[in-house]
């Protein structure tokens, strides 16, 4: 087994426990620990992929559970037309760090015909490199697929939800690798959206905020840009991510709370988009009283 582990096991905890703001899912990755025998894990446990002459020992589990209705969004990045078969994916209600090691072979039949396991192949179509898949489980225990090149797809039923679940996926046959690109939640009236798990900030894109608002190439630069209160203390996970010195007061449209208020009209203005998950901020955003008053409405610059 091949896999990035610098954080060891205390970066899923921060992951399980970690949001930043009221319609943020938490970060969401691939376990860990719970691998398959083939699999190497990169880019902050998201990316995925079967190493060797194999079309098995792809087994994959998320690192939180997931909701009814939270659509989990991959990439498929890979594929090899020496096997038959594509991604097998699921959910199960037996925790990754509760798993023995080495894993099974195989999602299906290895896993699917114990209790508390429920997966099903997705068709090569809706495989091929390049092609973004959803998957979710219905309020009704119903598993569904689609992709950007097929249309939904019913893949089992008798999901029991009674318990919590995590993703499974099986990086199976034809697939070689993928990406995971996080996963929402549609609501009536608001949309709920993972986030980057926070050990792995700040990313190269905060990186290139930082530098583009303060002209420097380190918190250790000298100008007066540079947006640092080092004799604030901030708890973690709650500090804005460009300066990390102030306290994130911004609610973003896409649900992210994640700058200050002196940080947030020069990302609009030089960059455009959420520093987490890129999403475009085109609408006004929500400032948030460390008094505890009630928030007041600005418009995000354009």
């Amino acid at each position: 087994m091949v896999k990035e582990n610098a954080d060891g096991n205390s970066g899923v905890s921060s992951e399980m426990s970690h949001k930043c703001g009221r319609l943020c899912l938490g970060p969401l990755t691939f376990h860990s620990e719970a691998v398959g025998d083939r699999v190497s894990l990169s880019h902050g446990c998201r990316l995925a992929e079967r190493t060797g002459d194999t079309f098995k020992n792809g087994l994959l589990f998320s690192s939180r559970p997931v909701k009814p209705q939270e659509k989990i969004r991959l990439r498929v990045e890979r594929e090899s037309f020496l096997w038959h078969g594509a991604l097998r994916v699921g959910f199960t209600n037996v925790p990754p760090s509760a798993r023995a090691r080495p894993l099974p072979c195989m999602a299906i039949p290895n896993l699917s015909d114990s209790p508390g396991h429920w997966a099903a192949p997705v068709h090569e179509s809706y495989c091929q490199a390049g092609s973004e898949l959803e998957f979710w489980v219905s309020c009704g225990g119903t598993i569904y697929v689609t992709s950007n090149n097929s249309r939904q797809q019913k893949l089992l039923t008798g999901v029991d939800l009674s318990l919590p679940l995590w993703v499974m996926i099986d990086i199976y046959g034809q697939t070689c690798s993928i990406f995971l690109l996080g996963s929402e939640k549609k609501g009536k009236i608001t949309t709920s959206r993972s986030c980057p798990a926070p050990e792995h900030l700040p990313s190269p894109h905060i990186v290139n905020l930082k530098n583009a608002i303060s002209g420097v190439s380190s918190p250790c630069g000298n100008s007066d840009e540079y947006i640092c209160c080092p004799d604030m203390e901030v708890a973690a996970g709650e500090s804005c991510v460009v300066c990390m010195g102030s306290k994130a007061t911004i609610t973003l449209p896409c649900g992210h709370r994640c700058l200050c208020a002196r940080c947030h009209p020069k990302v609009c203005q030089q960059f455009g988009t959420c520093p987490l998950c890129r999403h475009v901020i085109s609408a006004p955003v929500e400032e948030r009283s460390v008094s505890g008053a009630a928030p007041r409405r600005q418009q995000a610059l354009q």
